[in-house]
């Protein structure tokens, strides 16, 4: 179990805590309506999840990344919050983990403002996640926004996205690729994209 894991993007939980000034310099407010995204990495060979994260649209634009393995200098995190999402920033966390072998899915959620900046502090406050439990705290998050009571708490990232799937005004995209699996290619592919 561990091996998909790895190559879908999971990382290792350990707390991080990028400086205050960082963190400012990497804000970013978009434009976009106050909206929740989240993202399910499938394996296409077994069909199984992967890996699970939830982009908030709030105040500021966060990426909620528990027990992710995506990073690059150039985007603060503090235990599991990635800062600075930008448009380019998100193409590449979704280039990240689709590829040959995995597919990413993005569940696309317009939500009122006062929910955005619930789901935000919320993910500020969770703290670093252990090792493939994605899912759980991504789900404990969500069960905590009004309107999503319902979503459940779940361990895996197919059923989470299944019942958000259900949830009215959902728009879903696939996003697939056919590079490498190597997760240190990814990574690669990350900066070259950031620093091009």
């Amino acid at each position: 179990m561990a091996a998909p894991l790895a190559l879908a993007g999971c990382g290792s939980g350990e707390a991080v805590w990028a400086p205050e000034a960082d963190v400012l310099r990497a804000r970013y407010r978009h434009e976009g309506p106050p909206a929740l995204t989240l993202f399910t990495v499938n394996n296409l060979g077994t069909g199984n999840g992967a890996h699970t994260a939830l982009l908030i649209n709030a105040s500021q634009r966060v990426l909620f990344d528990p027990a992710g393995s995506y990073a690059h200098p150039s985007i603060p995190e503090r235990n599991d919050v990635l800062f600075g999402m930008t448009p380019q920033v998100v193409a590449s966390y979704v280039s990240y983990h689709s590829r040959a072998s995995y597919v990413t899915v993005e569940q696309y959620l317009e939500v009122r403002a006062a929910t955005a900046e619930t789901a935000l502090r919320l993910a500020l406050a969770a703290g670093p996640t252990a090792q493939a439990y994605c899912t759980r705290a991504t789900s404990r998050l969500l069960g905590q926004l009004p309107g999503f009571e319902a979503s459940g708490r779940h361990g895996f990232p197919t059923k989470l996205m299944a019942r958000f799937g259900t949830l009215p005004g959902v728009v879903t995209t696939e996003h697939n690729e056919n590079d490498s699996d190597s997760l240190r290619d990814a990574s690669r592919a990350v900066a070259r994209q950031l620093e091009g």
